[in-house]
């Protein structure tokens, strides 16, 4: 069950610190053990070579490309690189995103922008570009990384990730019933409070480098008193890309521990 043996996997930012990992590490590393071919694209060549070197040395198998998700071009060549080699590309996993804390009376224009350009329009153009290949071979599916800040406010003056994601699970679902009878599946999974290599970064920037205490606070606002790991959305995805899920398409799928359900609209 749940194999992709065979299959080609493209995945976004698939490099992350070996601990904790990255969501986008962790989908590629599980993806690859089920037996698909990770051909991996992410900005940081470092950390995209340890994802890389770590599905090697396990016996899978991976490729990485290091450039710009938001990089239109770069994006076109990325897809049609995947299909030169493959000659198709059964799954996209469109994982990049990141979050920078603003207000409505203090947007900085160009910190928006850049927030929908990752959070947003990346998933946009990497689908346009592998969307009429998945049309030739006959169906395909395409899984983006949303967040529960999509549909709920977490306390964090975030709005532009807000907006971005709440707009990508709308992208997710229209596209996928205008592509239904084409095969090809599109689907979201809403990731809670997870306990990946970011959260260093945002303890770095929010807490004044108290990363325990950080750490401690987001435990506290999950109901079942911890945060999800990189696997627990690795398996998620996994389920929703894989032949058993085949009946599925336009929806979400919530990992959040009981975060969204706990919380009013």
């Amino acid at each position: 069950m749940l194999s992709l043996k065979e299959k080609v996997v493209a995945i976004t930012g698939i490099g992350s610190p070996d601990h904790p990992k990255g969501n986008g590490r962790a989908i590629a590393e599980l993806f690859a053990a089920q037996g698909g071919f990770i051909e991996g694209l992410d900005i940081q060549e470092n950390e995209g070579q340890r994802t890389t070197r770590a599905i090697l040395s396990a016996g899978g198998r991976c490729n990485l490309i290091v450039g710009d998700v938001t990089d239109e071009t770069l994006v076109d060549t990325w897809i049609e690189a995947i299909i030169s080699q493959h000659g198709r590309i059964d799954i996209l996993v469109n994982n990049v995103g990141q979050s920078e804390r603003m207000s409505p009376a203090n947007v900085d224009s160009d910190v928006w922008k850049a927030q929908i350009d990752l959070n947003l329009n990346s998933a946009m153009m990497t689908s346009r570009a592998a969307i009429p290949h998945m049309v030739e071979q006959g169906g395909g599916v395409i899984l983006n990384v949303s967040s529960i800040a999509a549909s709920r406010y977490l306390g964090k003056p975030q709005i532009a990730y807000s907006a971005a994601k709440a707009a990508l699970q709308q992208y997710t679902k229209t596209s996928a019933i205008i592509l239904a009878r084409q095969q090809i599946r599109m689907n979201c999974i809403q990731a809670g409070l997870m306990h990946t290599a970011m959260v260093q970064r945002m303890a770095d920037k929010y807490a004044d480098g108290d990363y325990e205490g950080f750490v401690k606070k987001r435990h506290e606002q999950v109901p079942m008193g911890r945060m999800g790991t990189a696997q627990d959305v690795a398996h998620a995805a996994l389920f929703l890309v894989s032949d058993e899920a085949s009946y599925i398409t336009g929806t979400e799928l919530v990992v959040d521990g009981g975060v969204t359900a706990s919380i009013q609209s």
